[in-house]
């Protein structure tokens, strides 16, 4: 099934910016910039290689779970072997799609229950996210089990760039907050009909949640908490329970966004980026009535995803967001200021960073992109 938007209800600058070619894999994931040497205020240790790793998610006994996008999920342990879990989904692999995010479930330590993100193939070409829930059985073969599919992006479309599918549990474990690009298709971003381009609101089982502010429309546009985004590869929590969510713009324009319910975050209508074309967009200032990111970037920082420190090994970085780049080849340190921020430091690791996590002991662990993908401890010196 192909998107097809209502032509009728868009603005000529909207059918102008859904007419722009949508970047190439490579355009959307920059290469990294001129290397430089890795920090000597940080000890770095190598705990192991996956390909093309995607996710990481710690479990209560500090081993890991750790998604690898053609569609295999990896149980790893400090000093131990990795493991291969069984029962993983098929996925569509390909491009930006795949196997994707993981995390257990708040409830974890008695029920064993992990989401899982993925990308699954439609009918004519077309394929987008899911999310599931499982079993993790522990075993000397461990697999998954009671696998359900609990949500879809809809509708299905064409290509194989901006999934997104990023997860985050509310602080009060109750909510389950998920991601969903706007597939390289623009438009959908603006039209509460469908999924895409948005962050959700869910319940733990994948319902709506009640009292999302779109609601009484009905259908899809029940489970959106915000929506104008384009891809949106981190959210997250800070210690207010304030949501923060991360996105790739196009050619000039990531953003780090302050989220709040209900409001319009205004791609494509406005970016701080332009087309990769060369096609200007109108930048926020333009429209006040559009939610204006807390930072943004030109050129772009090209993240992976993000946490926001809350350990005591790095005491100066606590309350900081700490993001996985591409472009910059490590971690982009931001200050959160209020309701803004702002850039403080780029630490080199030399490398396509795809994904950041804050380990129990307050350790920074970071996941190269690509094959092999390094999984790399940080500690201070």
């Amino acid at each position: 099934m192909r998107f097809n938007p209502i032509l009728s209800a868009l603005s000529p600058l909207a059918l102008l910016l859904a007419s722009c070619s949508a970047p190439t894999s490579a355009q959307n994931d920059p290469q990294p910039q001129a290397p430089s040497p890795e920090p000597a205020h940080l000890r770095i240790e190598d705990k192991g290689t996956f390909k093309e790793p995607w996710a990481m998610a710690f479990l209560p006994d500090g081993s890991a779970l750790i998604t690898e996008k053609a569609g295999r999920l990896k149980w790893w342990r400090e000093g131990g072997p990795v493991v291969e879990v069984g029962g993983v989904p098929p996925v569509d692999y390909g491009g930006q799609g795949g196997l994707g995010d993981v995390m257990p479930a708040p409830d974890y330590a008695t029920s064993h229950k992990v989401y899982l993100t993925w990308v699954e193939a439609g009918s004519s070409d077309t394929r987008g996210a899911v999310l599931g829930t499982a079993v993790l059985k522990p075993a000397d073969a461990p697999k998954l089990e009671d696998l359900k599919m609990i949500w879809r992006q809809v509708p299905k479309v064409t290509g194989r760039g901006h999934f997104s599918h990023r997860i985050a549990i509310s602080p009060d474990g109750k909510y389950l907050f998920l991601t969903s690009g706007e597939r390289q298709k623009f438009t959908p971003a603006q039209d509460l009909s469908n999924n895409l381009g948005k962050v959700l609101r869910l319940n733990l089982d994948g319902t709506p949640a009640a009292g999302n502010p779109f609601a009484a429309k009905g259908g899809v546009a029940r489970e959106i908490w915000s929506y104008g985004h384009r891809n949106l590869l981190g959210i997250k929590f800070d210690d207010q329970g304030r949501l923060w969510e991360l996105e790739h713009g196009p050619a000039g324009g990531d953003e780090l966004n302050l989220i709040e319910p209900g409001r319009n975050y205004g791609w494509p209508l406005v970016s701080d980026g332009d087309h990769y074309d060369g096609k200007a967009i109108p930048r926020h200032r333009t429209r006040p009535d559009l939610a204006a990111p807390a930072i943004s970037w030109n050129p772009v920082i090209a993240p992976g995803d993000f946490i926001i420190y809350d350990g005591d090994l790095f005491k100066d970085w606590k309350g900081e967001v700490l993001i996985a780049s591409f472009a910059a080849a490590g971690i982009v340190r931001v200050k959160i200021e209020g309701e803004k921020a702002k850039e403080v430091e780029r630490i080199g690791l030399d490398n396509r960073i795809r994904e950041i996590e804050q380990g129990p002991d307050g350790a920074i662990w970071v996941l190269e992109d690509g094959d092999p993908g390094r999984l790399r401890k940080l500690t201070p010196r």
